[in-house]
């Protein structure tokens, strides 16, 4: 318990520390948010905003596990690995959404609405990451192809559909957490709770390692709340949100609770469908639309909710269902 208030505690103050003087410094690169012209207006004004914030969250936990290297073992290390990874992915996608957009704005054209890696090269990148992280999940002698199942005692060996079970649950984390960040500290406020079930979870049943992990995440998401609640002074990027979901899904991968993050996780699960559901209305109605517009974040916010309403609701959701999901650890209750 004491490693992980410290661990909370130095994350914190380093993302604290270090967000005032990044602000100006990517102020001077031009690394300012592209807003959609498709979005709400209301976001208009957020144009210009320091974006890549995503990159003092990963100092953060990067300085905290540096620190606690000593208290804890490989899995540490594994974990900030595969965040950095994740994280490096959307800083390349946003570096390169900067490089095009300056170099419209330079050359006086017309921003297009969607800027940044290709699709395919960013699932690409994903899945390459994703399997290789699968592969050394199933042969770990503490992981193994076991994982624990909500609501019950039991462990559910999936054999050889554990790898491919486990690149589509980062694939899918991943990209759900890049989804919800969308508007003012939604991203960071959700994940944050989100990682707070698995500090929980990884306090009551003895993994080290990932409860001091799990401090830092929420020590960097406590710090640049402070930032990027509304109005928000800098955004994460994709930097930031794959870095996060990353985060949350190696922990639960090392906790072997993967499945929680269907119910502890399911403001994530609710805007990636919430996608879904529009693109495959859309193509099959040929050009309606299930919601007024998709991650459904922006869709309350086009039936006239205030953006910290939407943001303060589902972070609400999401405190409920983390204490559904601890009622489903009997284990922590034997």
């Amino acid at each position: 318990m004491v490693y992980s208030i410290l661990a909370t505690l130095i994350s914190f103050a380093v993302v604290i520390l270090l967000t005032p003087k990044f602000i100006p410094f990517l102020q001077r690169l031009k690394m300012g948010q592209t807003i959609r012209e498709l979005g709400p207006k209301s976001h208009y004004k957020k144009a210009g905003t320091p974006t890549m914030g995503g990159l003092v969250m990963m100092l953060g936990i990067l300085v905290t596990c540096i620190i606690f290297f000593s208290k804890a073992d490989g899995d540490l290390v594994f974990a900030l690995f595969v965040t950095l990874i994740f994280g490096l992915i959307g800083f390349l996608d946003d570096y390169i959404k900067m490089v095009q957009k300056n170099r419209l704005n330079s050359e006086g054209g017309v921003l297009v609405p969607y800027l940044g890696m290709l699709p395919i090269q960013k699932l690409l990148l994903q899945f390459s990451a994703a399997g290789a992280v699968a592969v050394y999940a199933a042969f770990h002698p503490s992981i193994g192809t076991s994982i624990v199942v909500p609501f019950t005692d039991l462990n559910w060996d999936l054999g050889w559909l554990y790898i491919p079970f486990v690149i589509i649950a980062i694939v899918a984390v991943v990209n759900a957490a890049n989804l919800t960040d969308g508007l003012d500290g939604l991203a960071c406020g959700v994940t944050m709770i989100i990682v707070f079930f698995f500090l929980v979870f990884s306090l009551a049943n003895g993994f080290t390692s990932m409860n001091i992990f799990s401090a830092s995440v929420i020590g960097v998401c406590l710090g640049f709340l402070c930032y990027n609640a509304h109005p928000a002074s800098i955004f994460m990027g994709d930097t930031g949100s794959m870095a996060l979901g990353g985060a949350v899904v190696i922990i639960s991968i090392f906790t072997r609770s993967e499945l929680f993050i269907l119910i502890a996780g399911g403001v994530y699960f609710v805007e990636a469908l919430s996608v879904l559901l529009q693109v495959g209305y859309f193509k099959k109605t040929g050009g309606k639309r299930l919601f007024k517009m998709a991650p459904i974040h922006h869709h309350f916010e086009l039936l006239g909710h205030h953006e910290t309403k939407i943001v303060t609701c589902f972070w609400i959701t999401t405190a409920v269902l983390v204490m559904i999901s601890l009622l489903s650890l009997p284990i922590m209750f034997n």
